[in-house]
């Protein structure tokens, strides 16, 4: 089994392990010796080798062929592609609480009809961003400097705390409304606390209780490794 150790100023040792193919990662104090993480991981390998089972039998979703009768997600709900060619400008809406409508000139390829699709999330993502934070600052008590939005492939965001900026996974648009809350809560709670430890789980108890149930709903995705974390 092939093993990416990294050394880190940290006092316990974790193990997690990440998809899409399982790939094993340890995060090891400075102080801990080769062998000693070797007999770590090995006193783990039954808990390694489930969770790459789960990942080799994670349902995964093809590439997009961006044609009629896909199925696509906004917020959470599966929508059915409907694709429109014509003589104008290209633009995404929603009809009918069932379909997904996208028009686009006549002889427009694949990746440009994604192109347009993922211009109309992140604009939605960019409506609902600042309500989110601006709810959220008073609660948390901390101020937001910056904000921005970028595809990620193994972060649902991300927070750079001296800057005092964090930034959200484009793909967030495709998941529940409260999932995209959840991840601003946490990457704001990181300008309090700085690590996933237990004063950390202690904010996001009193601000969302039921987070762990939205970063359940977020680990069924391949982005999602942090649950696979020992």
């Amino acid at each position: 089994m092939q093993v990416d150790v990294f050394r880190k100023d940290i006092k316990n040792l974790h193990i997690s392990v990440h998809p899409p193919n399982g790939r094993v990662r340890v995060a090891a104090p400075m102080w801990l010796d080769d062998e000693a993480i070797r007999l770590a991981i090995i006193s783990r390998l039954s808990w390694i080798h489930r969770h790459q089972a789960k990942f080799a039998y994670q349902e995964r979703q093809p590439e997009r062929e961006m044609v009629t009768g896909e199925s696509h997600y906004v917020e959470g709900r599966r929508y059915r592609l409907d694709v429109i060619e014509h003589n104008g400008p290209a633009f995404v809406r929603l009809r009918n609480n069932t379909i997904l409508e996208l028009r686009v000139r006549p002889g427009t390829d694949r990746q440009k009809r994604e192109e347009v699709l993922y211009q109309w999330y992140r604009q939605r993502l960019r409506e609902q961003i600042p309500n989110l934070i601006a709810r959220w600052e008073p609660s948390v008590g901390v101020t937001v400097a910056e904000w921005g939005i970028k595809k990620m492939k193994t972060r649902w965001g991300t927070c750079n705390i001296t800057a005092r900026r964090i930034w959200i996974n484009l793909e967030l648009a495709k998941k529940p409304l409260s999932c995209l809350e959840y991840i601003i809560v946490h990457e704001m709670v990181h300008l309090l606390e700085r690590k996933h430890n237990e004063r950390f789980k202690a904010h996001m108890d009193r601000f969302i209780p039921q987070w762990r149930v939205y970063r359940d709903i977020l680990n069924q995705s391949p982005l999602g490794h942090e649950e696979w974390e020992h």
